[in-house]
């Protein structure tokens, strides 16, 4: 009788289920993460809905005959010049609300490398190779596209080109995630789960190369003046002083530090992020709420309904209208865009997942197919937030290759959608049948039963 036993009889059984749980790709998580992703999905799903009405807004009123009314209020400045504030709402809208935005994704980050996912080296593996490898193909396919279309271009004029190679690399988690909540209301949580991994590993990608590669010059005296209220606001975090009033002052002075030492402004709120303390213990226990998680789950609703919509507003209004779209089908920068969020993302995340399974012991799961893997291939090429604010830092706000690349992320990101809906749909109909059988359960304690761990006995050894 053949044993499925290792060969070494000095190693003890081990739960099967358990060891094909961690060595497959994509395998079901904890029932606490399939909790926070489907409340999360739930937050995006609106947040998405607001930011795609305010760009929507943005388009119709910047093709209108009161298009004019767009431009002033965008281009208004307030604040004060003696401390070199005096900036333009669409500048206020990129530089300060974004910073909101990045503070949630640097939470995000710090409880991902501590007690999420990219905590164990094993299951991080995958969304960090999907995430850099669907960064560097679509920067490579913007560059080749790029080349391809200015073979008569000086070069001066071609590294002026060059210069919005980032603008496709980034995912837009607010969209994609929307998206998936209402295409894939039946997919396993897990692929969700994948998708806001990697998405959180793609913005950190994001803002490294938007302060190293997007900094003009840096002042130093300023950078190191943010330290002072970055340890203010972590010292008031370890002592539990969350009076929001009280956290604004530390964290606006090192916004500001940031803002005057030539680095992107945004980088503040990543770092600020970072900054919240995170206990793997109270995050693995269901019963509490992690000083991260709740101020998480205060800032969230304010970032996803407010700060990004209004930097969506700001940002999409690009005129269509008097040749416009036809001009941006000329630019070499709008067709690298294109090509590199539509099939550099796709490509990028799939082969990326593909390495994962080919060079290590992990394999798909054996309740998922490939179609799933590029059904979420293809979403990350919905890119939007980040894509626009690269390429106003790429080709300066108001320019006429920036309204060409805003053109070419909309019409990008509508394209991978859209694929991806396609194929997501088709495999959500396959997992609507399965579904009752995952929800089972028999218990009755509120945990279906696939998330809670079968009590098994050691086989018999065999005499053989």
């Amino acid at each position: 009788m053949a044993s499925d036993l290792p060969a070494n009889p000095s190693i003890e059984p081990v739960d099967d289920g358990q060891l094909s749980r961690r060595e497959r790709l994509f395998g079901r998580g904890t029932w606490r993460e399939a909790k926070f992703v489907a409340e999360l999905l739930r937050t995006e799903t609106v947040g998405g809905a607001i930011l795609l009405i305010a760009a929507v807004t943005a388009l119709v009123w910047s093709n209108s005959p009161w298009r004019a009314g767009y431009s002033t209020l965008r281009d208004t400045v307030v604040g004060p010049s003696a401390l070199h504030l005096d900036l333009s709402l669409g500048t206020w809208a990129a530089d300060g609300l974004l910073a909101v935005f990045f503070l949630v994704a640097g939470i995000e980050l710090k409880r991902e490398f501590v007690a999420g996912d990219l905590a164990d080296r094993r299951k991080a593996a995958l969304p960090i190779a999907a995430a850099v490898c669907g960064v560097a193909l679509p920067a490579l396919l913007f560059v080749a596209t790029a080349v391809t279309m200015s073979c008569s271009a000086s070069g001066s004029e071609l590294g002026g080109i060059l210069r919005g190679w980032a603008i496709p690399t980034a995912t837009d988690i607010a969209f994609a995630l929307a998206v998936l909540a209402v295409i894939g209301t039946h997919l396993p949580s897990a692929l969700r789960s994948f998708l806001l991994t990697l998405a959180v590993v793609d913005d950190l990608i994001a803002i490294t190369i938007i302060a190293v590669f997007y900094t003009e010059a840096v002042n130093l005296l300023w950078l190191l003046a943010a330290a002072i209220p970055l340890l203010t606001w972590r010292l008031l975090l370890k002592r539990k002083l969350t009076n929001p009033l009280l956290l604004a002052v530390p964290a606006i002075a090192a916004w500001v530090c940031v803002h005057s030492s030539g680095v992107h402004a945004t980088v503040a709120g990543v770092l600020l992020g970072l900054l919240v303390p995170v206990s793997r213990e109270v995050e693995d226990d269901p019963d509490r709420h992690s000083l991260a998680e709740r101020i998480e789950h205060r800032i969230r609703p304010f970032s996803a309904g407010l700060a990004v919509p209004v930097f969506a507003f700001f940002a999409a209004g690009v005129t269509v209208v008097g040749g416009g779209f036809s001009s941006a089908l000329k630019d070499p920068a709008a067709m690298g865009v294109v090509v590199g969020l539509v099939v550099g993302k796709a490509v990028g995340v799939m082969g990326g997942t593909w390495a994962v399974a080919r060079f290590t012991r992990a394999e798909l799961d054996e309740d998922l197919s490939w179609t799933d893997v590029l059904g979420l291939s293809l979403l990350a090429g919905v890119g939007f937030t980040v894509s626009l604010l690269v390429g106003e830092l790429a080709f300066g706000s108001g320019s006429e290759r920036d309204d060409h690349v805003k053109l070419a992320v909309l019409c990008g990101s509508l394209i991978a959608a859209l694929l991806a809906t396609v194929v997501l749909r088709l495999r959500n109909r396959h997992y609507r049948l399965v579904e009752a059988a995952e929800t089972a359960d028999h218990n009755d304690d509120g945990v279906p039963d696939v998330y809670e761990a079968p009590t098994v006995s050691a086989p018999p050894r065999d005499p053989a």
